[in-house]
């Protein structure tokens, strides 16, 4: 199992606490030192089954520099959303939780964490 974290931010170390709670065998990304590339980006987005917009931080400075809440959310501009999360990944919402079977999820509640720890057994 896989996860991506910015230790800076509360629900990472909530799903971390979790995990570990849960005895849980896991590696760490920490995805703003090591930032997904565009491919993993796509990968990940279709094992959760989102587009980029819908794991997109809207609240971000960087958003907001980029106009990103204003751009069309459809499959023409789908590339240029990814390039955007690849480009600044502190726009990535986070933690996601890859489990080994390769489902994913972004874990913000206890109920999605345990979802991919079961996922995991």
């Amino acid at each position: 199992m896989e996860i991506w974290i910015n230790p800076d931010c509360s629900k990472c170390r909530s799903a971390l606490e979790l995990l570990d709670t849960e005895n849980a065998e896991y590696t760490i990304r920490r995805y703003l030192d090591d930032p997904p590339n565009e491919l993993e980006l796509r990968e990940v987005l279709t094992r959760l089954r989102l587009e980029p917009w819908d794991i997109t931080r809207f609240g971000e400075t960087t958003a907001a520099d980029l106009g990103i809440a204003g751009w069309p959310r459809d499959a023409a501009n789908r590339n240029r959303w990814i390039k955007a999360l690849a480009s600044h990944p502190m726009l990535i919402q986070r933690p996601i939780i890859t489990a080994g079977d390769g489902a994913a999820v972004v874990g913000r509640t206890a109920e999605a964490v345990r979802s991919v720890l079961s996922r995991s057994s």
